[in-house]
């Protein structure tokens, strides 16, 4: 595989983020979750930016605002919904670079975003089915 470490890394900042966040009671607070969302929903936008193309950062923008609408409803009523949107960000990542052009985006990006919003929506899982 061509980005081995991304994954690796992903998914295990991924899991170091949630379980330091359940060792240390961050994840208590049912917003924690909802703004790793939002602050995962940004980055394509900030790599618009970065690369200079106001065609992505436009259509960048859009994208987030789905996602960041979905978390702030998951917020409100349903964290399983959080859970979905951090899935399915994990799938866009799959299918980014043949859906938007982003010049910003670094070749290795979309593998570590996958890995992390996989992981980190079945460590959210996880702690909704525990409790």
């Amino acid at each position: 595989m061509e980005h081995t470490l991304a994954y690796l890394v992903g998914a295990s900042l991924a899991f170091a983020v949630g379980g330091l966040g359940t060792v240390v009671g961050l994840d208590r607070d049912r917003a924690f979750y909802p703004t790793v969302m939002l602050v995962i929903a940004s980055y394509y936008v900030l790599f618009a930016v970065m690369g200079g193309s106001t065609q992505a950062l436009v259509v960048e923008a859009a994208v987030a605002t789905v996602f960041l609408a979905v978390a702030l409803v998951g917020f409100k009523y349903s964290l399983w919904l959080v859970v979905g949107a951090l899935a399915a960000h994990g799938i866009l990542d799959v299918f980014h670079g043949q859906l938007i052009a982003n010049p910003g985006v670094p070749v290795w990006w979309p593998a570590f975003c996958l890995a992390y919003d996989e992981a980190a929506a079945g460590y959210l899982a996880f702690l909704l089915l525990r409790d």
